[in-house]
């Protein structure tokens, strides 16, 4: 049965699985950070307050979530443990990334050098993770951030992407429009530029289809 306590219990329930507290949740969807707090969820004369269709919709796409899995948490269907929902997937940082030998022509990993790390499963056989370093992509992912890069995911407009350049300049940032002749990319943190970079000097685009907190 639906209910107000069952689709609050599963948002909590989705933060803890994809290791985000209800505020990070939040920020991760684009909300406001006390969107999901306790003190929101029933109104100043005690009438319950429900979320609105479009944060469920923003915070299912955050995750990477599908909407039968939150469908799942709301029916209590869905009773794996988080420990049984991990999985090994490789690890680079950012900086080392750029560095050749790392990857194929095709954007997946490959040599050397790779590290792994356990984070919650929707990872794929071909996903890979990168930790963010530094601040050029504040404020949405922050220094120590590990972001889920799928290869095999199809792009659309809006969607976050992992470039790597032939120069081997690698970056994570919004996709806005894909030709035959560039890609044009917005920048996660505004004191850095947008880019249209030609089609020629793409090596690859991945999907970020999860991120740490």
């Amino acid at each position: 049965m639906l209910s107000h306590d069952r689709v609050w219990a599963a948002i909590d329930a989705l933060a803890e699985r994809y290791s985000l507290s209800a505020s990070g949740l939040a920020r991760r969807a684009g909300l406001d950070s006390t969107a999901f707090n306790k003190s929101k969820r029933l109104s100043s004369d005690g009438r319950p307050r429900w979320p609105s269709t479009e944060s469920l919709a923003k915070i299912i796409e955050a995750t990477g979530a599908s909407l039968e899995e939150f469908t799942g948490l709301v029916e209590g269907r869905v009773g794996a443990s988080i420990a049984q929902q991990r999985s090994a997937v490789p690890l680079l940082g950012f900086a080392q990334a750029g560095a050749g030998g790392f990857f194929d022509d095709a954007g997946y990993p490959a040599g050397q050098g790779w590290d792994l790390v356990e984070l919650p499963a929707r990872a794929t056989e071909t996903s890979y993770a990168l930790q963010v370093q530094g601040d050029s992509m504040l404020p949405l992912y922050r220094n120590g951030d590990v972001l889920i890069v799928e290869p095999d995911a199809p792009t659309r407009k809006g969607d976050r992407v992992v470039v790597k350049t032939t120069a081997g300049e690698v970056m994570a940032k919004v996709l806005d429009r894909q030709t035959v002749k560039s890609i044009v990319l917005v920048s996660l943190n505004p004191a850095h530029p947008d880019r249209d970079i030609p089609t020629r000097e793409i090596e690859w685009v991945a999907r970020i289809v999860w991120a740490s907190q």
